[in-house]
């Protein structure tokens, strides 16, 4: 039940009833209305600026989420960044050198992405922390192009490799026949005195002289590309392909152990001592050709034997004899 008010009045000496305009009902409840909006607007600019809303709570925690995976997701690229320039680094400076093949480009290893709409679908989303997202994508892009031309790399250096390995397998190493006391080699490479016509002529290979019937060994791989019988020059001969410009003979043979268009490796044996064609005595006549030049085949023994063991083999070849054949 409402409150009367009554006040004195003091012209009639009487309590008078207080009369409520209904303008004044209005402007109170306009003004406490207005009062109750100012706090409620100033208790929530409070409690904006300083509590934070379970919404924007939810929001930051996950801001806080990606952050940690994007400061990851960074870390890791950088950390892969950092192996593959040491694998880089050792693609260039070792294999490659190793291979005798020059190091790649720095210019095409560092070589940016292009493409200047290659992010516009992430653009035209308009996300939020849109340079973040972009930067990220930018970095993995790279890391993307610097692994696919390092996998490149890797396949050419394995190509060499292989090729490297045939070429080293292709080329003469051993002596044809077993020369461990290093007495064999009876006549080197070079103007030699011919022993039937007795006038220098050019020896174009190395004379081991062995008792008829000593093994003798293919060395180097290759591909058997003829087997001849003459009465006279080489007598019965096999000469061998070695491929990348190789090839060997070896004449003057008394019997043969490979045919011709057979696969054989070095170490195999193709033949025997002989004392056929035009020869004076038992041995083998050997020689190694390069791109169909004649070169010295003592330089040619390397594998098996040790650098005094070479030295001597060095002397014996220099001493200007005579040739026992050709």
């Amino acid at each position: 039940m409402a409150r009367i008010k009554y006040y004195y009045d003091t012209e009639t000496c009487k309590y008078e009833r207080v009369k409520t305009k209904t303008s004044d009902v209005v402007m109170n409840a306009l003004g406490i209305l207005s009062l109750t909006m100012i706090m409620a607007v100033g208790l929530m600019i409070l409690f904006t600026n300083y509590f934070e809303s379970p919404k924007e709570l939810i929001l930051k925690n996950e801001i806080k989420e990606l952050e940690y995976y994007y400061d990851n997701l960074s870390q890791d690229v950088q950390n892969m960044n950092e192996i593959l320039g040491g694998i880089e680094h050792r693609d260039d400076n070792i294999y490659r050198v190793v291979l005798g093949a020059e190091p790649i480009d720095k210019t095409i290893r560092d070589a940016g992405v292009g493409g200047v709409d290659r992010y516009k679908d992430i653009r035209e989303k308009n996300i939020d922390h849109e340079e973040i997202v972009l930067n990220l994508n930018e970095k993995v892009d790279l890391l993307r192009r610097k692994i696919y031309i390092e996998s490149k790399s890797q396949d050419e250096v394995v190509k060499m490799a292989e090729k490297k390995e045939k070429l080293y397998a292709a080329i003469p190493a051993i002596q044809p026949i077993s020369n461990k006391q290093l007495v064999a080699l009876a006549s080197g490479f070079g103007w030699r005195t011919h022993p039937i016509y007795k006038v220098k002529k050019l020896h174009t290979g190395i004379d081991f002289a062995a008792s008829i019937g000593t093994p003798i060994y293919a060395t180097a791989d290759g591909t058997v590309a003829e087997v001849s019988v003459k009465f006279s020059g080489y007598g019965k001969m096999v000469e061998v392909n070695h491929g990348f410009g190789y090839r060997t003979r070896y004449a003057h043979m008394h019997e043969f152990a490979v045919r011709a268009g057979q696969t054989i490796k070095r170490g195999d044996l193709i033949g025997y001592v002989g004392n056929t064609g035009l020869s004076t005595a038992p041995h083998l006549h050997y020689e190694v050709l390069i791109n169909g030049d004649h070169v010295d085949p003592v330089h040619y023994f390397y594998n098996d034997l040790t650098a005094a063991e070479y030295e001597k083999v060095l002397e014996l070849a220099s001493i200007e004899n005579q040739s026992l054949g050709l």
